[in-house]
């Protein structure tokens, strides 16, 4: 019995270590994770440095991208299609949007009942608030409300924020 519950124990803990989260090298912050553009324009290059070459641009303020490695001031980050690279982390912020990737129902609770405030079409980026249970609080200009996250790219689908 004794023998069980220990065998019982480990294969709990190897359970739970495959599930943990990568944490950053430089950060301590989970890899992968979701930052959003802080500059209109911010270089993607080859490798974590101003001196690698330039592979793409990004050239829209608040666009959400998804941290993949870090290396010093230096973030590798990729958007919704996968196009990126190394940028200085000077470029990013810690403040979430997420871009609509389908046709999106705002509504004022998050619930499939509950009445429609806005529609939002495909590419729309939005402030993302709390999510809950598959659901987000996203905000466009005049615009709020929730939606389910499957439309949504920014924001992982059991995500949880307050």
């Amino acid at each position: 019995m004794r023998t069980m519950l220990g065998l019982a124990a480990l294969v709990a803990l190897v359970a739970w270590g495959a599930a943990a989260q990568e944490k950053g090298p430089v950060t301590n912050l989970p890899i992968p994770r979701y930052v959003s553009m802080k500059a209109a324009e911010g270089y993607a290059r080859r490798g974590p440095s101003g001196t690698h070459r330039i592979d793409w641009v990004f050239v829209h303020r608040h666009m959400p991208l998804q941290v993949t490695d870090e290396y010093g001031h230096w973030r590798r980050v990729q958007d919704q299609e996968g196009a990126g690279g190394w940028m200085h982390y000077s470029l990013l912020s810690g403040n979430r949007t997420v871009l609509t990737t389908a046709e999106v129902l705002l509504r004022r609770r998050p619930t499939e009942s509950a009445p429609v405030s806005a529609r939002l079409e495909p590419g729309v980026v939005a402030w993302l608030g709390e999510c809950a249970a598959g659901w987000c609080h996203i905000e466009v200009q005049d615009a709020e409300g929730w939606t389910v996250t499957a439309g949504l790219w920014g924001v992982a689908a059991d995500e949880t924020r307050e």
